[in-house]
């Protein structure tokens, strides 16, 4: 029986260890720069008679895209005879900034 003990006593180390690394492993990290999926796009919200154009990192969830965080570019009122251009001009600011934040966090 004592034989038997010794390679039963190794196997169960083994066994723990092996769950040890694997749960660690699969911790996520608790930075969120580090978080695989994060990626940065531009965006529109409406809200009070106002156009916003903003720039937000989102990250893959169960139910759908998280927002981590959100920068607003510019916020153009609804009825502003300039809104045409200025939405133009906004957006492509915000892809270029997109562009920035995508490069600065890789």
């Amino acid at each position: 029986m004592r034989l038997l003990a010794l390679p039963m006593t190794l196997i169960v180390i083994a066994v723990l260890v092996y769950l040890l690394v694997t749960l660690a492993r699969g911790a996520k990290p608790a930075s969120g720069r580090t978080t695989g999926g994060a990626r940065w796009e531009a965006d529109t919200v409406m809200e009070n008679g106002w156009t916003l154009i903003v720039v937000r990192k989102v990250t893959p969830g169960r139910n759908g895209p998280v927002e981590v965080t959100r920068q607003t570019v510019r916020a153009i009122r609804d009825d502003d005879p300039n809104w045409d251009d200025l939405y133009r001009e906004g957006m492509l600011e915000a892809r270029n900034r997109v562009s920035t934040l995508e490069i600065e966090s890789g």
